[in-house]
């Protein structure tokens, strides 16, 4: 592939990248010049921590280059506010807590169901999790933030998990910070297959024409087929995972493997009268 064909490629990408992305932005009031302010940004941030040259700091001169924005607006974007990723922690604590109540036999039933858990009391409770799973979080403030979201439930003076995926579609807050954190994985494993020869698991399946009367046994289906892989992987992990302990000189990753449903219209239902050619 020739420089200019990678170019319209990385384009054409790009603008299928940003169509649903702009979407919910104008859905909720953010123009194009603050997005465009917010993209100069990145660009800047980005080119200052990962495009110096043999390891030596990075230079005013060869971002303006790299960028194409000239010195003065390097300048003042490189000395705005960092762009935040302050909630990717709790985020991935959160996701680590729910994954250790379904895999943990410790918080499950004989069945292997995750257990209703009292706060505090009697072993085993939700105190206990929150302390083997998230690190140094207070499991008061987990358990009122779960609560929030509507990942857990209290029943009868117990927590009860609502799903055994972390999705806190409670909150519309939650899942635009979500939206964040879950893409720029889904792209980072993209760019690392586009340089590297070891590949991470990138894969789907998709049907083009499947008719709306299949579509909710799909979605049921689909559904409980990925939730017990993600039970498994997520027992994997958990009896790998380091947890607390952070000694030693190997390298640690963040790691796992994100599921997600696609219901897109293709063709909007057809009047009967229109399929058969009659005007209406």
């Amino acid at each position: 592939m020739s420089e200019s064909e990678l170019e319209s490629s990385l384009l054409r990408a790009a603008r299928r990248i940003l169509r649903p992305l702009v979407r919910i932005l104008l859905r909720n009031g953010i123009t194009a010049n603050v997005f465009q302010e917010l993209a100069r940004k990145v660009f800047v941030d980005v080119a200052y921590d990962e495009f110096g040259i043999d390891g030596k700091p990075q230079t005013l001169a060869r971002v303006s280059v790299i960028t194409g924005l000239n010195r003065k607006e390097v300048a003042r974007l490189h000395k705005l506010e960092d762009v935040a990723d302050s909630d990717r922690t709790w985020w991935n604590r959160a996701g680590t807590v729910i994954a250790g109540w379904t895999t943990d036999e410790t918080f499950q039933t004989s069945a292997g169901y995750p257990l209703d858990l009292p706060f505090a009391g009697p072993s085993p409770n939700f105190s206990d999790l929150v302390k083997r799973y998230s690190g140094d979080m207070y499991p008061r403030s987990v358990a009122d933030e779960l609560l929030r979201l509507g990942a857990i439930e209290e029943v009868e003076g117990r927590y009860r998990l609502s799903n055994r995926g972390y999705v806190p579609g409670a909150d519309p807050a939650a899942m635009v910070d979500i939206l964040g954190l879950d893409t720029s994985e889904f792209i980072t494993t993209i760019d690392h297959n586009l340089q590297s020869e070891e590949k991470l698991l990138q894969a789907k399946v998709l049907a083009n024409n499947l008719p709306e009367t299949h579509l909710q046994a799909f979605n049921a289906f689909s559904r409980r087929v990925s939730l017990n892989a993600i039970d498994e992987i997520a027992h994997w992990l958990n009896e790998h995972d380091a947890g607390k302990d952070s000694g030693g000189t190997d390298a640690r990753f963040a790691a796992g493997i994100g599921f997600f449903q696609i219901n897109r219209v293709v063709r909007p239902a057809q009047d009967d009268d229109a399929e058969d050619g009659e005007s209406l």
